[in-house]
């Protein structure tokens, strides 16, 4: 039976968000985004903008190449729109390899067999 690519799409939905570390990682990246959006209404301070620094980090490995993007394509003045949405992109793939890199843990353990006395 082969697999349709909207069954591929659903499965790769499901490693990016449906399993509980990238649901944990994903709760993370939001609420430092979240934190990060709402901060310049209660700060005063010239640096309020570093605060953005939080979610980039929580998505590093990913978002290097954001950051890279950026500054070949707009030589460092890139949008705000660009580096949010590679914030949220970066989060998603690493969201995915987090998942799979889940699945495969549970996926061995599973394979084991359970011991008993008699084994």
């Amino acid at each position: 039976m082969k697999s349709s690519p909207i069954r591929a799409l659903a499965r790769l939905a499901r490693l990016a968000v449906a399993n509980r570390v990238s649901g944990i990682y994903l709760a993370l990246v939001g609420g430092a985004m979240a934190v990060a959006a709402l901060e310049p209404l209660f700060a005063d301070t010239p640096d309020a903008s570093l605060i953005w620094v939080w979610p980039a980090l929580f998505t590093f490995p990913a978002f290097g190449f954001v950051a890279w993007f950026g500054e070949g394509g707009w030589g460092g003045e890139a949008p705000t729109w660009f580096f949010i949405g590679g914030i949220v992109l970066s989060a998603l793939v690493q969201s995915l390899a987090l998942g799979a890199v889940w699945q495969g843990l549970r996926g061995r353990r599973g394979n084991r067999g359970h011991l008993t006395t008699a084994n």
